[in-house]
């Protein structure tokens, strides 16, 4: 199936004219100037002005970084907001479907119900791993989104490129790669694809190994035009000033962000070797993020067992192909020692 962003866009979209903000028609250069064109409060207290509604500063330093122009790059309050203005661009209420392989991320779910979108979903096989052909027997005209969460949450582990790229060949809508987790990965970012592939949109974020959950900052790569229009739908200042500062700050400290990552995989690699001696562990899967997700003999039991013991683990067990799993992120080493503590007493 060939690609066509104009054929997926829908028709509102495509006529929308975006708001057009104080701060978008005048771009300060440094200069001292008087402001009196956005209704703002004078009185300066550091956050009395509006922040730069396309985050100049921070998307230049990213840009660099990730190897692609900053017009390729739009910023959300968080990766929801960039996956809710996808299906707001994209998909027609009631009309058009997204294709989702569970075990994955909740809000893909949520989202499509949430925009009235029909979300047809196609399990991912026991080594969790996409199903290729029932994926492409299931799409029609009406697909509109196929997301793809690698490394995959809950289950940690990546999606095999072989098929990834069989379905951005085959899949006429837009191909969602989520890399929440891709920071924690020896694989390569889908990044460097995006000149190979038309439909494919790439999703970041700042939540997990910068280490910044609590300001909320989401990261959408794709094509040029795919930006344009997103950028047409997003609120004119989705993304506050203190976020962008304090965004700015961590990444600019990116030596500090890979040591702190370094530090979570060789955490990770103790927990791993801790958890093969557990006598109640069946199987521990195969991980490129800060989790491992674990089979064990009853899930709903050890998870209460660990929070007795002062320690909150995630219970996945009804997640699909999940069926008593306990999901363990990986902590400080102080942290770890306690888990550790508490697997070796139950």
């Amino acid at each position: 199936m060939s690609f066509s962003l104009e054929n997926i866009t829908r028709k509102n979209v495509k006529g929308l004219k975006s708001y057009s903000s104080a701060r978008d028609e005048y771009v300060s250069d440094g200069s001292e100037m008087v402001f009196l064109d956005a209704n703002e409060n004078p009185f300066e207290n550091g956050v009395n002005r509006y922040p730069d509604p396309q985050q100049r500063s921070l998307k230049a330093v990213l840009a660099m970084q990730k190897g692609v122009k900053t017009e390729n790059i739009l910023l959300g309050n968080g990766s929801d907001e960039v996956l809710d203005l996808i299906f707001r661009a994209f998909c027609e209420p009631k009309q058009d479907n997204i294709i989702s392989l569970p075990p994955t991320y909740g809000m893909y779910k949520v989202l499509s119900s949430t925009n009235a979108i029909e979300n047809r979903e196609v399990l991912l096989n026991k080594y969790f791993q996409p199903d290729v052909d029932s994926i492409l027997d299931t799409i029609d005209e009406n697909s509109k989104l196929l997301f793809i969460c690698s490394p995959n949450n809950p289950t940690g582990n990546s999606i095999s490129g072989e098929s990834i790229i069989k379905l951005l060949n085959n899949f006429a809508g837009l191909v969602v790669i989520d890399e929440a987790y891709i920071d924690f990965s020896s694989k390569q970012s889908w990044v460097s694809y995006l000149s190979d592939f038309p439909n494919l949109v790439v999703t970041q974020t700042l939540s997990k190994a910068y280490g910044m959950a609590g300001i909320r900052l989401g990261i959408c790569i794709a094509s040029k035009e795919i930006i344009t229009i997103l950028n047409k739908i997003k609120p004119p200042y989705n993304v506050n000033g203190l976020t962008q500062s304090k965004a700015l700050e961590r990444i600019l400290a990116i030596e500090q962000v890979e040591k702190e990552v370094s530090k979570i995989l060789e955490e990770r690699n103790k927990m791993i070797e801790v958890l093969k001696g557990v006598d109640f562990v069946e199987e521990i899967y195969k991980t490129d993020a800060n989790f491992v997700l674990a089979k064990v003999d009853d899930a709903n039991l050890r998870y209460q067992e660990l929070l007795y013991k002062g320690i909150v683990v995630r219970n996945r067990s009804s997640q699909p192909l999940c069926e008593n799993t306990l999901r363990f992120t990986v902590g400080t080493s102080e942290e770890n020692k306690k888990l550790i503590q508490a697997l070796k007493e139950s």
